[in-house]
């Protein structure tokens, strides 16, 4: 099948009341672990790079990697720009094949994020999908945090969404980036938000939220959900318990793999709670 749109992602799953997951990866051993669990699953599956990421290889290796390893997927996969905070990011990506697009201007001022939303909605094909931001979420991805966090407000998502002409809206209902395991969404303004908003939404930090509010998301009208810190955390994880376990350890591709299979029980894992009636 190769790579879809975003679009053709979220119309599945809107179709078949599946909530997709958003996979980052940043190398071969990820894509390959992530990849696995989405044939495994048969869910159709967001991939997806930030900037901060794709400094290690820029977006047209991201690009030839996942597209080269989904060419024989029977599964809708698109390939998505995780927090593009510039025009150029976007434009970068595009050109490099990139089929779903997240501008993320959440950390200015609610014109000024309109604004920028706006032009990265003009670069974007209408045959892609656009996510954008409403509301800052908190954490750190990358290292990178933002300066404020605040909630979304139910009041401005109906205007946003018209004014964007986003096909999906991340939302910041308690919901932080990275690992926090004390962490807890809002249920309540979830509901209100969902309520007010024409498109699905999306949730960010799904690492570190419980279990049994991630089985409750298509309940209020989510379609994505990121996931990065336990991908990474599985890799580095495998790689550190080989160098303790042996110190003189030789066999790069015997560890890589190991990695993979890691990668792919975890990617596995959140597909499964996401959707708990898929077999």
């Amino acid at each position: 099948m190769g790579l879809v749109s975003g679009l053709e992602v979220i119309d599945e799953c809107v179709s078949r009341g599946l909530v997709a997951g958003a996979f980052n990866t940043t190398n071969i051993e990820t894509t390959m672990g992530i990849v696995q669990a989405i044939e495994n699953t048969g869910v159709p599956t967001f991939i997806q790079v930030a900037p901060t990421n794709a400094v290690l290889s820029g977006y047209d290796y991201i690009y030839d990697m996942v597209s080269r390893r989904l060419a024989s997927v029977d599964v809708p996969v698109a390939l998505h720009l995780d927090h593009g905070r510039t025009l150029d990011d976007v434009s970068e990506s595009l050109a490099a094949g990139f089929t779903s697009i997240m501008m993320d201007a959440s950390g200015y001022e609610y014109d000024e994020n309109v604004a920028l939303s706006q032009q990265a909605r003009g670069l974007t094909p209408a045959k892609y999908a656009l996510e954008v931001e409403l509301g800052s979420i908190g954490g750190k991805e990358d290292d990178h945090g933002p300066e404020l966090e605040f909630t979304t407000d139910p009041a401005q998502v109906a205007g946003f969404v018209e004014a964007t002409g986003c096909e999906m809206l991340a939302v910041s209902v308690g919901n932080v980036h990275g690992y926090a395991p004390n962490v807890r969404v809002d249920m309540d303004l979830l509901r209100k938000v969902q309520e007010a908003s024409a498109v699905p939404l999306v949730l960010h930090g799904g690492s570190g939220l419980p279990s049994e509010q991630l089985a409750r998301l298509h309940e209020f009208g989510v379609v994505k959900v990121n996931v990065a810190s336990d991908l990474r955390n599985a890799m580095i994880r495998t790689f550190g318990e080989a160098y303790v376990a042996n110190p003189n350890e030789y066999s790069l591709i015997r560890v890589s793999r190991q990695a993979v299979t890691a990668i792919t029980d975890v990617v596995e894992a959140r597909i499964r709670t996401f959707n708990p009636k898929i077999s």
